[in-house]
């Protein structure tokens, strides 16, 4: 098939936005080209909210055949956190055909150069961004979240951190001169002469191993990433949550295709059942765990994945010959010191707990609060007032169950809500959790958080809030003194890790510990939010996710280091 996409056109429709980006990592300022609100979409080509609606619910019960080689049967099973059955099938590869397909294409890929590969994924971004809603309906159906969530999660969100992939990926390769002229004076001999080119060269083929609550925001870093640098990508998503980075992998393909590339540089990998007919709670099948399999691949040498601290292990374990990016479990902590703004600090902290049912790697865990109190702007508080006043603030922001469904969303599946039950009995419960119900969606499973007492000097609660405990689950703990907080928070982070950290004191010297015991951990701090930001949110281009410094993350997840050991520079030499 001829070229559809030239690479002048690409250029010059994107280029402009490519540079932005490079301004934005630069400054860390804020910027995005991908719009937060629905109303943006329905012009220029992009679809509108009844437009996106309408193309999910035509997707429901259909076959999504992505032309791949190797497709030896039909694998779905979906069902929606909301109750729908989405009847999508996938198509099931042998990956002894598939994989030899990928490494075919990308020799031509290699010698496209960093430019136009970048113009090439930000031709699949636009794509996916005029399909926001789109994408916002198979993201809500997959993770649980609430429409505007994954409307701006799912969707501009995710995008943006590809497109911040793509930037770090561009600077990394373009860091090297493309040729050099080298001469070395030898007196009164003739100099030595020697012209050299360098050639980025792709590692091999990058395998994705997508999640369940965040199958784009969570995939598209390593996806996009891997394929700016020149290299092959297997998506392998969750088996809850296939269809977001299925019609991911079916718009890549097609702009591949029209920019004269092979389209199985990018493919799909989804899993069947284990067996004929069984499945979990909740209907949806048991994978067959392929991952295992393709992670230990030879031709896999990338790896990207967000899960599990026991399959993260094992991946850095024994995928030997690839470069293993892992995003685990961590125990994110919040330390209450003392406040200026107590009703603004709880107000904060009630929406941080209960955004997305507390579904998200960055949802704070731990409360630290000092058992003597702490002082407020509306003077001082006890530990029990403090812990009865941010219930008595969860239950105010969640009391209208219109607007709870709006930021709980549903659970994702049934350990979820297993360990919400369980959490009940780990301690003195503060605020019970309850039962929502959701009256467009009845067969969803809507609960609001359990904030649950525990005593950080007795060794019987370490266990509990030692552990991570995904979920609505939070843990008000006593601690003797805001020493004893940074010490606990120092040793959670090192043991345990940590994608955030949170800390509220008017106190100099308290502020400099905690900031300390962050730099020295590597967590990443945010200090005093009692407005608009939170503390499980990050923006693309200026926050940065993951540190790679604790046991949370073996590698930072915005960053140069996370596109650099994609690629390799390999030099020719010729004397001149």
């Amino acid at each position: 098939m001829a070229a559809e996409l030239t690479a002048h056109e690409l250029i010059a429709q994107h280029r402009p936005t490519l540079d932005q980006a490079l301004e934005a990592i630069r400054t860390r300022a804020y910027w995005s080209p991908h719009p937060e609100h629905p109303k943006a979409y329905g012009e220029n080509g992009s679809l509108d909210a009844a437009a996106g609606k309408a193309a999910f619910d035509a997707l429901l019960g259909t076959r999504l055949d992505l032309g791949q080689p190797g497709t030896d049967g039909w694998v779905g099973g979906e069902v929606s956190p909301y109750g729908i059955e989405l009847g999508v099938s996938y198509p099931h590869a042998d990956i002894d055909v598939l994989l030899p397909a990928m490494r075919a294409g990308q020799r031509a890929w290699r010698d496209a150069g960093p430019e136009a590969r970048a113009m090439v994924c930000l031709e699949i971004l636009k794509r996916i961004s005029d399909r926001t809603h789109e994408f916002a309906h198979a993201v809500m159906h997959t993770s649980g979240q609430a429409f505007m969530m994954a409307f701006q999660a799912g969707g501009p969100h995710a995008q943006d951190r590809g497109l911040e992939a793509v930037a770090y990926a561009y600077v990394e390769q373009v860091r090297t001169p493309d040729t050099a002229e080298w001469t070395k004076p030898q007196g009164k001999r003739d100099p030595l002469a020697l012209t050299k080119r360098f050639t980025a060269v792709p590692r091999g083929i990058g395998l994705v191993i997508g999640c369940n609550t965040f199958p784009t925001w969570n995939g598209y870093p390593g996806l996009f990433a891997s394929l700016a640098t020149g290299n092959a990508v297997l998506v392998k998503p969750h088996p809850r949550a296939v269809l977001p980075l299925a019609l991911t992998v079916q718009v890549a393909r097609q702009v591949l295709t029209e920019a004269g590339f092979d389209a199985n540089l990018v493919a799909l990998a989804a899993e069947g059942p284990r067996a004929l007919g069984s499945a979990q709670a909740g209907g949806t099948p048991i994978g067959e765990g392929i991952a295992k399999t393709l992670a230990v691949r030879p031709e896999i040498r990338i790896i990207d994945y967000t899960g599990s601290t026991a399959f993260g292990d094992w991946l850095e374990a024994n995928a030997r010959q690839a470069q293993v990016h892992t995003e685990k479990a961590g125990v994110n902590t919040v330390i209450v010191e003392s406040t200026d703004d107590y009703k603004g600090m709880l107000s904060n902290l009630a929406f941080s707990l209960s955004l997305y049912s507390g579904q998200m790697c960055t949802t704070p865990q731990n409360l630290l609060i000092p058992r003597d109190g702490i002082r407020t702007d509306q003077g001082p508080k006890s530990f029990d007032e403090v812990v009865a006043d941010l219930a008595q603030a969860v239950d105010g922001l969640l009391g209208d169950d219109t607007r709870a469904n709006a930021l709980l969303g549903a659970i994702v599946n049934p350990d979820v809500k297993a360990r919400l039950e369980a959490a009940a009995g780990l301690g003195e419960v503060a605020l019970a959790s309850r039962e929502i119900s959701n009256p467009d969606f009845p067969a969803a499973v809507v609960r609001t958080p359990v904030i649950v007492k525990l005593d950080g000097a007795k060794p019987d609660d370490e266990a509990a809030y030692m552990s991570e405990c995904f979920g609505p689950v939070s843990f008000a703990v006593a601690v003797d003194s805001a020493t004893h907080a940074v010490e606990l928070l120092r040793r959670t982070v090192r043991e345990k890790g940590a994608m955030t950290v949170g800390a509220y004191t008017t106190d100099e010297a308290v502020e400099r510990e905690i900031e300390e015991a962050c730099l020295e951990e590597a967590a990443q701090l945010s200090l005093n939010l009692t407005g608009g930001v939170y503390v499980n949110q990050t923006a693309a281009f200026s926050d940065f996710h993951g540190s790679g410094g604790n046991p949370a993350a073996n590698s930072a997840l915005t960053d140069g280091a996370f596109v650099a050991n994609r690629f390799r520079v390999v030099e020719v030499r010729r004397e001149a």
